[in-house]
């Protein structure tokens, strides 16, 4: 899938799309995708201004936009105005290297199952084939119309 194709299946835009392209898809099982990091990222301003870093929140967030992608290639629909995808849980969070400017960030999505609208994923962010990051996460689709309802 090239950008054009993963901005239909992500509500995400600029600065915080973090999917630059996915390399593979096999709904019902899992994703890869790719995160190019550039020095022009508007975090590495702050997030070291000696030492540029991405933020290890950033990573996990990107985990989550890969494993969105491959929920909604899963149920077959695609992000829209009217759906929003929440985390419900973030487990066994781990950081093993700093990703910096120039790295390929490889992110990897595999659904470990789903129940009751919950969908869990073991995520993995690798640079080049070293494991950078891992996470357990459990992520849902709601409905903007249900949660405004629930407000009111």
């Amino acid at each position: 899938m090239d950008i054009h194709e993963v901005l239909e299946y992500l509500p995400h835009r600029y600065p915080f799309l973090l999917i630059d392209r996915v390399l593979s898809c096999e709904p019902g099982k899992n994703i890869v995708a790719l995160k190019n990091v550039t020095i022009n990222e508007p975090f590495f301003g702050g997030h070291f201004p000696n030492h540029p870093v991405m933020p290890g929140v950033l990573i996990i967030e990107a985990m989550a936009q890969a494993a969105a992608i491959l929920t909604f290639k899963t149920a077959g629909g695609k992000a829209d105005s009217n759906s929003v995808y929440y985390f419900v849980g973030i487990d066994n969070a781990r950081f093993k290297k700093p990703v910096t400017p120039g790295d390929s960030l490889r992110l990897h999505a595999t659904i470990e199952r789903t129940i009751r609208g919950i969908w869990k994923f073991k995520t993995e962010a690798r640079v080049e084939d070293v494991l950078v990051a891992e996470a357990n996460l459990m992520c849902t689709i709601r409905s903007m119309k249900d949660e405004q309802a629930k407000s009111t």
